[in-house]
């Protein structure tokens, strides 16, 4: 595991206030990728933040800006979904979206907030169930735009979306939640590890063990107080063979969880892994 790669990561996601998401994100790829060239990436985003810049004036107004945006990100440049191969890592990994123009919700909508924010306008991120949206404030009031298209999505759209989340989970009748609960605004910190957690999620179905350590790696390193990811880093080294840092890591859970719904399984699988270091 390069550790210098992860000391990087640790640096860029270390505070709130100065978070810089774009280059974390870029970052997060050198576990796959560790001859990336994360300035290189960021060099090409700027070119065309700077590009856009040359089109507008101080009294460009913010919804012109918002057009002039869309047009360059999804005409010019032609962005867009893969739907041919939706799940695939590349999808995620900015600067293989860079090249082939193809992402997934939450990659393009952190390269629409980057440029936006480039040329003045306020682009939050939304954690929306099943559909990463974006959030842009205007004078005239707030627009929810899907980051797939640039397409302003109304309240009876958003609701549409959101029903069979909604019904999957038993939010019906008196348990039923507002739309507005789920259109705030997440922080750079939260986008980030519903980014990652889509890549933990494909490299865990693929069963592609390394390349889920280093995702698994960086979300302990993202999410310091979340001691399921320590817990599921610990089953990932069990995976790899790693027998005493699986150890390490899921004595660490259940000391810090002793009452969890799954502390009898680790337990037990820690037994089990004990047993093979006294065999070898």
């Amino acid at each position: 595991m390069p550790t210098q790669q992860l000391d990087y990561f640790t640096s860029l996601v270390a505070e709130d206030e100065h978070f810089p998401l774009t280059e974390a994100t870029v970052a997060v790829a050198q576990h796959a990728y560790p001859d990336l060239d994360v300035q290189g990436v960021l060099d090409q985003i700027d070119q065309w933040g700077n590009k856009l810049k040359q089109r507008i004036t101080p009294d460009t107004p913010p919804i012109q800006r918002l057009q002039l945006l869309k047009h360059f990100f999804y005409n010019e440049l032609g962005f867009g979904p893969n739907p041919n191969d939706f799940y695939a890592p590349e999808n995620s990994y900015l600067h293989q979206i860079i090249e082939n123009r193809r992402g997934i919700p939450i990659s393009l909508a952190i390269l629409m907030m980057e440029l936006g924010q480039q040329i003045g306008l306020n682009i939050r991120g939304v954690s929306f169930p099943n559909h990463f949206m974006m959030r842009i404030s205007l004078q005239q009031g707030e627009i929810i735009m899907d980051p797939l298209n640039g397409e302003s999505l109304s309240k009876n759209q958003l609701q549409e979306m959101l029903d069979p989340y909604l019904d999957a989970k038993g939010y019906r009748g008196d348990l039923s939640l507002p739309l507005n609960i789920f259109l705030r605004a997440s922080s750079s910190r939260e986008i980030l590890s519903r980014f990652m957690r889509n890549l933990k999620m494909i490299y865990s179905e693929d069963e592609r063990w390394e390349r889920l350590l280093g995702i698994q790696e960086r979300l302990v390193i993202l999410l310091p107080d979340s001691t399921e990811e320590v817990r599921d880093r610990g089953l990932i080294f069990a995976q790899l063979e790693y027998v005493r840092p699986a150890i390490a890591d899921l004595h660490r859970y259940l000391s810090e969880m002793p009452g969890a719904e799954d502390a009898a399984d680790i337990r037990e699988h820690i037994s089990t892994l004990e047993s093979q270091t006294k065999l070898h």
